[in-house]
């Protein structure tokens, strides 16, 4: 399954919650399901659509397809940490992640595109690979060509999401310093991950 391209908000809509990743538009000032009928009622999910939305809120805010979404389900599993936690911590170590988190982007596709076309380092190397890994002590910044890039300077101005302790950024210079590793606390919106790990535990 590919990525997502279609209309963000009505995904917002169906899901009932703002996923920043995703787009910096609201679904408040219409919290109810797309569709003619959806103020009319929201149907009551079964126990299987309840744990599939949990997985599409992380599916669709960090912008993966399902294929890579059980790859580092997979992976966080294998871990010695409790496989949910592990998961969302391997999704926000993403370059792409990282860029937007820092305030470089204002939206993770937004990000994915800027490390795509090579404006970004991590440890003063060109990283085009949004997946890409980062650990704590890296330093991630924009390659010293794209650092007036028009659109990293306006959402530096007016950044999606405030500042998170795992990433510590000096606007003066353009740097995000990764502080430390994130934990499932500094995932920016509301979720059940154990219902994610409940999903996939039937089919992996």
């Amino acid at each position: 399954m590919s990525r997502y391209t279609g209309p963000k908000v009505k995904k917002l809509r169906a899901f009932g919650v703002d996923l920043p990743g995703l787009s910096r538009k609201s679904q408040r000032d219409r919290p109810y399901v797309p569709g003619e009928h959806g103020q009319a009622y929201r149907r009551k999910a079964s126990d299987y659509g309840i744990r599939l939305v949990e997985k599409q809120k992380v599916r669709f805010n960090y912008g993966l397809n399902e294929k890579q979404l059980r790859r580092l389900m997979l992976e966080a599993r294998q871990s010695k940490m409790a496989a949910g936690d592990k998961l969302m911590e391997l999704l926000e170590r993403r370059l792409d992640n990282v860029v937007f988190r820092a305030g470089f982007a204002p939206t993770i596709p937004a990000a994915r595109q800027l490390v795509n076309h090579g404006h970004f380092t991590v440890n003063r190397k060109k990283v085009n690979i949004p997946s890409y890994c980062v650990d704590a002590g890296d330093v991630v910044a924009p390659r010293q060509k794209s650092m007036n890039l028009e659109c990293i300077e306006v959402s530096l101005e007016n950044p999606s999401l405030s500042s998170t302790d795992w990433i510590g950024l000096d606007s003066d210079n353009k740097t995000a310093s990764i502080n430390s590793l994130p934990t499932i606390e500094t995932v920016p919106f509301s979720l059940d991950i154990q219902l994610v790990v409940e999903y996939y535990s039937r089919l992996l």
